[in-house]
């Protein structure tokens, strides 16, 4: 969740270069002990439902969809991008699309999606939403809001990468609040204790297994070196390398990530044995040592979530069960409904009224 799918596209090439080479790396034998609207003035304030927009516009998940498959198809990347864009949404201001909203021209005040922390963000994932609000006011005009746009989008690109198809409840309107000063206290880091993760999601209504079960979405997208460089060469400043990484996998990365002067553009994935696959391998790779962030392999460490990783690695449709009910509990998060509180916006990057 810290961290995302690369953030060029010039390194497309190097990065499949890279995955395929890391993948190969780590699959030669090696002894181990490890175990492998009806409109904004008029519109009643409703309670989220899946069912939410089938007067208004009931072909709304068929428009989405047909803009998700195509950008899939073209841009793979648009899947681990906008799953990771819903993420950071819900994480700061709850799940508004404020992280759509673009920081106004002169302005000293930033919106989110400017804020460092949110610099890796994919473009594609913007690029999603974008397009697929630009069909769905076509056809239906005033009516759906960007936020619901994100949560439906976020859903399709996990079936579409091959995980699970879950309902998804609606009704969010769009948030007039975005600044870049709210998000370092609401986004994980990729170096955050499990302790300091769990204080994060508990503050946002989320337990101790949703914080597991939905650290399993880097079961695809990518994470820049910098993010893991001091796993690799300095953990915790001892000037070793971290002990709960595979000898494998600490040379392949090194060989692509130097300690000092490497390529910025250079990305490993977070699963290294099915990176372009959602499953539950994610899993397995904690029990193995493969975890490539320090908060990923934390999760396998601590006692008190080391006994979800194990069940999850064992059971596929378990995991996918338990991160289609995690995202819904997570996709209610700071959920803004009627005027006083928000807007369905015409466009997704700019507030009706700022």
């Amino acid at each position: 969740m810290s961290v995302s799918s690369f953030s060029s596209s010039s390194s497309s090439s190097s990065t499949f270069v890279f995955t395929c080479f890391l993948i190969i790396f780590l699959l030669t034998p090696y002894p181990s002990n490890c175990a492998a609207k009806l409109s904004n003035t008029t519109r009643k304030t409703r309670q989220l439902s899946v069912d939410y927009y089938a007067k208004s516009c009931p072909q709304l998940e068929q428009l989405i969809g047909s803009v998700t498959s195509q950008q899939f198809k073209e841009e793979p990347v648009s899947g681990p991008a906008t799953i990771r864009l819903f993420f950071h949404d819900c994480f700061v201001e709850g799940c508004d699309a404020s992280i759509l909203i673009s920081s106004k021209p002169g302005s000293k005040m930033l919106a989110e999606k400017d804020a460092e922390d949110n610099k890796d963000l994919r473009v594609e994932g913007f690029e999603t939403i974008s397009k697929a609000k630009v069909l769905v006011e076509s056809k239906c005009p005033d009516v759906v809001s960007c936020a619901d746009i994100l949560a439906i989008a976020a859903r399709d690109y996990v079936h579409l990468a091959g995980g699970p198809y879950y309902q998804v409840k609606k009704g969010r309107w769009d948030g007039r609040i975005s600044m870049a000063s709210s998000v370092p206290s609401n986004i994980p880091r990729a170096n955050s204790t499990v302790e300091e993760l769990l204080k994060l999601f508990n503050s946002k209504g989320l337990a101790l297994e949703d914080l597991v079960v939905l650290s399993g979405a880097h079961t695809i997208g990518f994470a820049h070196c910098d993010n893991f460089i001091s796993r690799l060469y300095d953990y915790n400043g001892t000037k070793q390398p971290d002990p709960a990484i595979d000898p494998r996998l600490l040379k392949a990365l090194r060989m692509s990530c130097p300690h000092f002067g490497g390529n910025k553009d250079i990305v490993a994935p977070f699963d290294v044995t099915t990176p372009f696959l959602f499953d539950h391998a994610y899993y397995e790779n904690l029990i193995g040592k493969l975890g490539l962030l320090a908060s990923d392999q934390a999760l396998f460490l601590d006692p008190r979530t080391k006994p979800i990783v194990q069940t999850l690695a064992k059971d596929k449709q378990k995991f996918f069960q338990a991160f289609a009910a995690a995202m819904d509990k997570m996709g209610s998060i700071g959920v803004k409904r009627g005027e006083t509180h928000g807007e369905i916006r015409k466009e997704c990057s700019s507030m009706l009224f700022s």
